[in-house]
């Protein structure tokens, strides 16, 4: 037992009488004029401690700093750059027998920096690194800086006072209540960091350490919190490093933003090596819920120049009023690089689906005051009313269908009228911004309820003009190419259009189109037009140019021009109208016209539709703001009636017979304007009279007086 107690006991007094000589021999006053007179060789600043060095026993044997201030240089407003409450440093005892100082950690309480930059663009922070270089430059050359006693070394001589030398080695760092005010009066911006937190645990080389830190800031209206933790490890003499179990949680708010989670996770972290990531985002922005998820693979290279995101997965559903369709689930998957020494991003799209819609492509960007976008884009099919909702009405829901008994076309279903919104130009300052070019590939593409197939666009945005340089698409059998300009560097924008369809089918585009079959046949349109405003009434006020159409082989429905012309005649003979059964269609073997469109009325003086039976040439417009229409179609018959089903009136033939469509569009009047055909036809009866008569006689100025006094008749 006594032998238990005398081993007990002898390491005891050895530690008693290690404190008590460390107390007695070792006062840590001494190391005070040494770290000033380190501070202002690593920072050309003035540091002052307030009150004596004191030694601490609990938790841990070290000495504690009282209110230490690092000034400010002269000239900013806050006066220390750097505050603190309390410093405490750890120490081993042994090695300050030896001239080592060797602390364990060194714990910061209410720690404050102020970083300041004033109006004409200088920091603060400018002297430490001016201090830095000074020190460098210093030692390349072998001469003393002015602050300084002694070169840069791991060993730090004290001053003559202290009559001693010491190595002094630091192994680790506690922050906590600390804050950060960052004050730029350049750009007049203010951030604050408050309640913000550090700390390492068993800090060695070669050794893995965790560290978990913590802030909270507010910078204008916006307010922001942050948290995570981290396992490092250091080689020795710093060369290299490594990461793992990195997990980060981030909120942020500002009266359009709500994040209620922002994670960011790493497996592991270490340079030329791909390394496991996951993300997670939940909130609200812009009016939207955001549920976002993904990871990645991440490979960073040791200088920092590259940085590949490779097998980069999204997973996401957005909710809200403005989305076209909600919920929206997108889902997407691609590789990214990025070149930091030339702000080059590369961009590879495997896939992306927003709802029914793939995309896939790829992209490159080069960062600058006007970023520099390129891109090729693919989708296999896209329906755009269905994403955006747009409800299209079918054909036979709308269409007026040929029967005996019709003698006008349905008219197609309504909703009831909405008040209109209040229409604003678009914002298109973004466009001055950007440049961006690139081609657009859709197999399938539908929009208001037009269907095309094998689309290829490629434009480009420049500084506040878009370019659309090529456009081709396959549609109802037929294609259409066009190319278009958008000029938004000022407001209202200007824009010209010019477009080509060949060989398209007319009837099923305007029943896909506009729910009307009245036209048929295989068109040709040539289109160029030009306006201001991009609102639905700006455009229609302000449109202006020319559309030239040339159908061939087809009809209009909805009007029987022969059995009109047969019975208004009749009518007008006294005979009796006998009743028909005939299908309300004129056939045509061929139409053409120039329409000519100016600032919401649309005319031509050129129309002309040829047929087996009829020549009919027309006149007028219509305005399509108010929807009516007032057109005059001039029909001479060239043959004969009996094959349209009526009986032969070969007495009309050359005979021209006015038709005047008139009033809404969408229910147009036809009226036969008769009031001249009968003077025509008197006029050709006399014309053929006169040429009998006079072949009778054989006087030239007889001929003149008889046919001069027979045509004045009906003059």
């Amino acid at each position: 037992m006594k032998k238990l107690l005398l081993i007990v006991a002898i390491p005891v007094v050895a530690v008693l009488g290690a404190l008590i000589a460390l107390v007695t021999l070792v006062n840590p006053n001494q190391f005070k004029p040494l770290i000033v007179e380190q501070a202002k060789t690593h920072t050309g600043l003035d540091l002052v401690i307030e009150g004596d060095i004191s030694w601490q026993f609990f938790p841990s044997i070290g000495f504690e700093l009282g209110q230490t201030e690092l000034r400010n240089p002269q000239g900013f407003e806050q006066l220390n750059m750097f505050k603190v409450d309390s410093v405490g440093i750890d120490v081993s005892v042994m090695p300050l027998f030896s001239q080592q100082l060797e602390i364990g950690n060194v714990t910061l309480d209410g720690a404050a920096f102020s970083l300041e930059t004033l109006q004409d663009g200088t920091k603060n922070i400018d002297a430490l690194t001016k201090a830095q270089t000074a020190q460098a430059d210093a030692t390349s050359t072998g001469e003393k800086p002015e602050s300084a006693t002694q070169p840069k070394t791991e060993a730090v001589t004290t001053s003559e006072d202290s009559g001693s030398a010491w190595t002094i080695n630091l192994a680790g760092v506690t922050i906590s209540n600390a804050s950060v005010e960052i004050q730029d009066k350049q750009a007049g911006a203010f951030t604050k960091l408050y309640d913000v937190s550090l700390n390492l645990s068993e800090f060695a080389v070669d050794t893995w350490t965790k560290a978990d830190f913590a802030a909270k800031g507010e910078s204008n209206q916006q307010k922001f919190t942050a948290k995570g933790e981290a396992e490092f490890k250091l080689a020795q003499g710093f060369t290299h490093y490594a990461l793992r179990n990195i997990n980060l949680d981030a909120t942020f708010n500002d009266p359009a933003t709500k994040i209620d989670s922002a994670k960011i996770s790493l497996a592991t972290f270490e340079f030329n090596k791909a390394n496991a990531l996951t993300y997670a985002v939940l909130g609200n922005a812009a009016g939207l819920d955001l549920d976002m998820k993904g990871s990645a693979s991440l490979q960073v290279d040791e200088a920092i120049s590259k940085v590949l995101m490779n097998q980069l997965v999204l997973d996401a559903t957005f909710k809200g009023t403005s989305l076209p369709q909600s919920p929206m689930k997108v889902d997407m998957a691609s590789d990214l690089s990025f070149d930091l020494t030339k702000n080059h991003l590369s961009f590879v799209l495997e896939k992306l689906t927003a709802n029914a819609l793939a995309f896939d492509g790829k992209a490159d960007v080069t960062l600058g005051d006007i970023p520099k976008v390129r891109f090729a884009l693919h989708s296999p099919n896209i329906d755009l009313d269905e994403f955006l909702g747009v409800e299209q009405s079918t054909a036979s829901d709308t269409a007026p269908t040929s029967t005996p008994s019709e003698t006008k076309p349905q008219k197609p279903s309504q909703t009831s009228p909405k008040k209109p919104a209040e229409e604003v130009e678009p914002d298109l300052s973004a466009l001055k911004t950007l440049d961006v070019k690139g081609d657009i590939a859709i197999d399938k593409f539908k929009a208001s309820n037009a269907k095309m197939q094998n689309v290829k666009a490629s434009f480009s945005v420049n500084r506040g003009i878009a370019e659309l340089t090529s456009f081709t698409s396959n549609l109802y059998q037929g294609s259409i190419s066009a190319t278009a300009r958008l000029d938004a560097r000022k407001t209202p924008a200007s824009y010209t259009a010019v477009k080509h369809i060949k060989g398209v089918k007319v009837q099923p585009l305007l029943i896909d189109v506009a729910s009307n079959d009245k036209l048929e046949g295989t068109g040709n349109i040539d289109v160029d037009i030009k306006g201001s405003s991009l609102t639905p009434t700006g455009i229609q006020k302000n449109l202006v140019g020319a559309v030239v159409i040339n159908f061939a082989d087809g009809a209009v429905n909805g009007i029987n021009v022969a059995q009109l012309i047969r019975e208004n005649y009749a009518k007008i003979k006294g005979e009796k109208v006998a009743g028909s059964n005939e299908v309300q269609k004129t056939d045509f073997s061929a139409m053409k016209a120039t329409l000519k469109l100016n600032k919401g009325n649309v005319s031509t003086n050129d129309l002309q539709m040829q047929s087996p039976l009829l020549r009919i040439r027309g006149n007028g417009s219509a305005n399509y703001i108010n929807e009516t229409v007032d057109f005059t179609v001039s029909t001479s018959i060239v043959g004969s009636l009996q094959g349209q089903g009526g009986k032969d009136i070969d007495e009309l033939k050359d005979v021209t017979i006015p038709i005047n469509i008139s009033g809404a569009w969408a229910e147009p009047k036809f009226k036969l304007v008769f009031d001249d055909v009968l003077k025509q036809k008197a006029q050709k009866e006399i014309d053929r009279g006169v040429e009998k008569l006079t072949d009778k006689i054989k006087d030239e100025d007889t001929k003149k007086a008889v046919d001069g006094l027979l045509k004045g008749l009906f003059n």
